[in-house]
């Protein structure tokens, strides 16, 4: 079981900065979200999107801001778990909190974040008959790591820039890779996609464009891919792998189930400190709501520093806590 003071749900930009926060304060973070990697939609959906609306930075990319925050948060050494959904809390303030992830991480901590952005990322799925039967049995909506499939029959399903770049990727790596797309537009960028049909001419690659995911097969795993190809003949493909790259879709999730106060799919805090009904438990950024609310990052990094002043009661009970400007203190790590 991961042992930490802060269980931070969202490894968005909020996130992260509400590890700087807790840092300053000597208070240790581990960080889990459902997505492959830091950064929530800033890294996934719109990485090259500028933002304007960071203090000292005119314009600065989505990406880069993220990049900028890790660095930030370097010092502090926290930990993350990627790629897993939070199933289920457990616990109170008197005696910490048990977080528990879809694929068995247990963290243990005195404090809950919940910093989920619009909420739990889950991937928009194909109409297809049986996928679901096979879910972790050869079919996956995210790539954690690409050596899992060296010298395997994988098929991509997608039209975006995930789907492309990971057709690029992943051409050298996979036994045999076919790219599916229900189009013959893709909405990537152009040089990717100039490079994807580039493989597919030279055969590195198999194409089909016009063409659904209608039916998966197989037995303990997955074996084969139905598809129904322009003219709606029907083709069955073999593969060991097939990676739906069609997008995510923000859910509130079991969060919703926790017994917090919610309006919609927002979470009620205490403005005081962003706390929620439930002692010890905060929710700041884009998922929490109240009078006056503006879903921005710059106001999500307020949230966390006021967030961390309240949260120091429960990790060092018997400690008062002293103020003190970063300036004139510095940044010091454990």
């Amino acid at each position: 079981m991961i042992q930490t003071d802060i269980c931070i749900i969202g490894a968005g930009p909020v996130g992260l900065f509400a590890v700087f926060e807790a840092g300053l304060l000597k208070m240790r973070c581990h960080l889990i979200d459902y997505l492959p990697q830091a950064g929530g939609q800033l890294s996934e959906i719109y990485p090259k999107k500028p933002i304007y609306d960071i203090p000292g930075y005119p314009s600065i990319l989505a990406g880069e801001l993220v990049d900028r925050l890790m660095e930030q948060i370097t010092p502090f050494k926290p930990t993350f778990t990627f790629g897993e959904r939070v199933e289920a809390f457990e616990g109170n303030a008197q005696d910490g909190f048990v977080i528990r992830g879809s694929e068995g991480t247990a963290i243990h901590c005195r404090v809950v974040v919940i910093a989920a952005g619009l909420g739990c990322f889950e991937p928009r799925k194909p109409a297809a008959r049986n996928l679901e039967s096979f879910e972790g049995k050869g079919v996956n909506y995210m790539i954690l790591d690409p050596e899992k499939f060296r010298g395997r029959r994988v098929i991509l399903a997608g039209g975006g820039d995930s789907a492309l770049d990971w057709t690029i990727f992943l051409a050298d790596i996979a036994a045999e890779l076919t790219l599916i797309h229900r189009s013959t537009e893709f909405r990537g960028a152009p040089d990717s996609t100039e490079k994807v049909m580039q493989l597919a001419a030279e055969g590195k690659i198999n194409l089909l464009l016009n063409t659904n995911i209608t039916a998966v097969h197989g037995d303990e795993q997955l074996r084969q891919v139905e598809v129904a190809m322009p003219g709606g003949q029907s083709r069955i493909l073999d593969a060991d792998d097939l990676i739906p790259l069609f997008g995510l879709s923000p859910k509130l999730g079991p969060i919703a189930n926790w017994g917090l106060n919610l309006d919609g799919n927002a979470i009620e805090v205490d403005t005081t400190d962003y706390s929620t009904n439930i002692e010890g438990v905060y929710a700041i950024g884009d998922i929490n709501t109240y009078e006056g609310k503006l879903k921005l990052i710059l106001c999500g990094f307020h949230e966390a520093a006021l967030m961390c002043q309240s949260a120091y009661k429960y990790v060092y009970p018997d400690q008062k806590l002293s103020f003190k400007y970063t300036t004139v203190n510095g940044v010091n790590a454990f």
